[in-house]
């Protein structure tokens, strides 16, 4: 199967939020590609502290959609992926990440040295930050995903709202306190093209160098004189 793909600028200008699915299966060529995608996503240190639980059975998606409070996207989409966040990763070895970066030539020996002191994961962990890294890692990889599945033609829900002990039951992690619920991006086939909502113009969002005090507040008007 030839997959024909968007421009990422295209890919990120067209995607939308579905709310409901065709139920039309997916090709295993697209999972394969959504995946190989979504695994080359950054994170901190390159610790890949997140991963993927690809959810396709009947009965699985069933018990994610009553974890989301009966959010009917994982019923109708054929294949639910949820985002595990680990935010202990950082305490294995990791061997095999600083061995192949060393070999790509991407990291030097000094770098190699910083990645094993673990530095900074000591300072997160100092700092009661462990989970949230983590779980922006994962959110990036989510991010991915949904762009990759816009540039092949498919469809994709990021979905709040759900149960996180229900999830990890869901998934087998019932037991893993240790392990974090990110995100759950839903992908299929949409039932329909959703029209854009708009965005904001960006001096909304945008700012040069600081923060401004008060960047949504409405302008008023001059006070009248005395």
């Amino acid at each position: 199967m030839e997959i024909q793909t968007l421009s990422v600028p295209a890919a990120i200008r067209a995607r939308r939020t579905t709310r409901h699915f065709r139920p039309d299966p997916l090709a295993p060529e697209l999972i394969d590609e959504l995946l190989d995608l979504a695994v080359q996503a950054p994170s901190a240190w390159n610790m890949q502290d997140r991963s993927i639980v690809v959810v396709t059975s009947e009965s699985g998606r069933q018990a994610l959609s009553k974890a989301a409070f009966g959010q009917p996207q994982p019923l109708e989409a054929p294949v639910v992926l949820v985002f595990v966040a680990d935010p202990t990763a950082w305490q294995d070895s990791n061997a095999d990440i600083a061995e192949l970066a060393g070999r790509n030539g991407a990291w030097n020996a000094e770098f190699e040295a910083m990645f094993h002191s673990r530095n900074e994961f000591h300072s997160l962990r100092e700092r009661g930050l462990l989970r949230e890294n983590a779980v922006k890692n994962a959110m990036i990889a989510a991010t991915y995903v949904m762009l990759a599945a816009t540039s092949v033609g498919l469809s994709s829900a990021p979905m709040n709202g759900w149960d996180p002990d229900l999830i990890k039951q869901a998934i087998g992690i019932g037991d893993r306190d240790d392990l974090a619920i990110a995100v759950l991006v839903a992908v299929g086939y949409s039932d329909a093209t959703p029209p854009h909502p708009g965005r904001r113009p960006r001096e909304r969002a945008v700012f040069t160098e600081q923060y401004p005090v008060f960047p949504c507040a409405p302008t008023l008007p001059a006070a009248a004189g005395n």
